[in-house]
Order: C-alpha cells, then structure tokens, then sequence
C-alpha cells in the first residue's frame, strides 16, 4: 500500500500538472471504486468542473473541485489508493479492450492493464486510476463534508509537520497509554498520520528497537530516537520520491547492513515485521 512518502510525491508530482485543468469527461468500468455518490451523480458533479487544488490527508489525497450547481462550498475528490491503487497522469487510447498509454508512463508497465476510473481533462492529458485488485476508494463531496469524514477526522497528527516536535511524539504515544506492540503503534492512523508496514519496519530498524517491544515500555532515549528515525527515514523517503529505502523491509534472509546478522520476519497482527534480532533487542 502506498505510504506517507509515496502519496506525497504523487500530490506534489500531479501539483504542477494537473492543477489549473477542468475535467471534461470521466470513465468507469468498476462503479463500486466510487462510495459516494452513485456513478451517475459523480460523472455529473466532476464534468466540467475546475481541479484547484490538490493536497494530502495521511494516505489520503484530496482533489479540490470548483463549486457547481449553485453549491456554495467547493468540493472535494477523496482518493485512496489502497493496497494496489496508483494515481497515473498521461493519454492512453483504447485499444481491443483495454487502455494503451501513447506515451510512456514513469511506472510499473503491468499498472497500465488495471486502470479503472479516467478523468479526461482539459489539456488532452488523463487522469487514470489503476487498481489490480479493486480496492481503491474515491468519495465526492462538499468539501466540509469530506474533511468532516470519520476516516479523515480521526487521523493523528502528520509527522512531516513543523509542529510535530519531539515533545509532541512522545505525549502522543504516552496519551495513548497503548499495551499493543510498537509497530503496531505506529501503523495506527489514529496515533500518527501516514505510517504503514514498509516504513514502520524502516523506522524501528534506524532507532534500534524491536517491533515487538510495547509502546508503553519505551523510556526517554528510546523515544527520542524513534522520533529522530521516524523524521529521517521518511524525510529521506520524501526526498527520494517515494522510492522504498528497503534496509529491512522484506530482506527476511539477507544481512543487517549494520551489523551482519539475518534479517528475521515475524507475524504481528496480521501482517509482517521484519528486524534484526542483534541491533534489535526486546
């Protein structure tokens, strides 16, 4: 699933291209990607309408649309990606069934096989929206009404922010009084914004703490430099364009790149921790 640096460098790489355009058709052919409104009602609401602005919201990005139909607010296109969704921008023909890109898209090839929603646009470009598995989730709204979303109000503070200093992760993990697994912690969108599997695994291997360690048993140091890893491992992140840093992430197997030792993976709620059992001690 695309994490905190992966959707920031898709907002920042659409910001200049996008931005400015009205979207002067749209296509479907998996209904079910939109929870809101019904197809009909979303293809009626974003044709012809202008994108403002586009920002992120955790995994979430944001597309503002102009106001229409004498609504008073701007709008909101809600965005999330999911496990296998990926925002495209470029032209794409149809060809015996399927989307063929004219030009070379900067990702995956097999990405172009799985587009399901296309916002046709002003400049002749496209907005794709390719999904493998279907489980991506786009919501049009007022805009109030979608910052007001259960999904987007519960979210915890982003920790790219200047105002997320160093006192305020730690009074937000102690607040949470958590008994839960560190990892766990920090995957949670309700304690911090933007976290998932890959970079947790990256952050706890920087700061030298086990995965498995409870939040609440963390002392000062080790807080401090959670902090200091989370900063860096995703300010590095955000720099390399969202490239995974892949230090042990999914290196079950392979050598610690500090120390030596292999790379160990083990099953934490569902999904997958990978550490190394000598720089990482419980």
């Amino acid at each position: 699933m695309p994490e905190l640096p992966e959707v920031q460098t898709t907002v920042s790489n659409l910001k200049n291209k996008i931005v400015g355009l009205r979207i002067v058709d749209v296509w479907v052919d998996t209904p079910q990607l939109i929870k809101k409104p019904s197809w009909v009602e979303f293809k009626k609401q974003t044709k012809g309408a202008k994108i403002e602005k586009i920002s992120r919201r955790g995994k979430n990005i944001l597309i503002y649309l102009d106001s229409r139909f004498k609504i008073q607010d701007s709008r909101i296109l809600l965005i999330h990606q999911k496990l296998t969704g990926r925002l495209l921008y470029g032209t794409w023909i149809m060809k015996h069934g399927a989307w063929t890109p004219i030009q070379k898209v900067p990702v995956e090839e097999k990405a172009n096989q799985y587009i399901h929603l296309l916002f046709f646009l002003s400049n002749g470009k496209m907005l794709a929206l390719s999904d493998l598995r279907k489980l991506a989730k786009v919501i049009l709204g007022p805009a109030e009404e979608i910052l007001n979303l259960k999904d987007i109000k519960k979210l915890g503070p982003e920790p790219l922010e200047k105002s997320f200093n160093v006192e305020k992760f730690i009074k937000t993990l102690r607040q949470a009084q958590d008994k839960r697994k560190i990892k766990e912690v920090l995957m949670d969108q309700e304690i911090i914004a933007g976290i998932g599997n890959v970079y947790s695994d990256e952050i706890l291997w920087q700061a030298k703490i086990h995965p498995f360690k409870p939040a609440r048993r963390l002392g000062s140091k080790e807080l401090k430099d959670l902090y200091q890893a989370l900063k860096d491992v995703l300010e590095k992140a955000v720099k390399l364009r969202g490239t995974d840093i892949r230090r042990v992430y999914q290196r079950e197997g392979e050598l610690c790149f500090r120390c030596g030792t292999k790379i160990k993976r083990i099953k934490i709620g569902g999904r997958s921790a990978h550490f190394c059992p000598k720089c990482q001690r419980i």
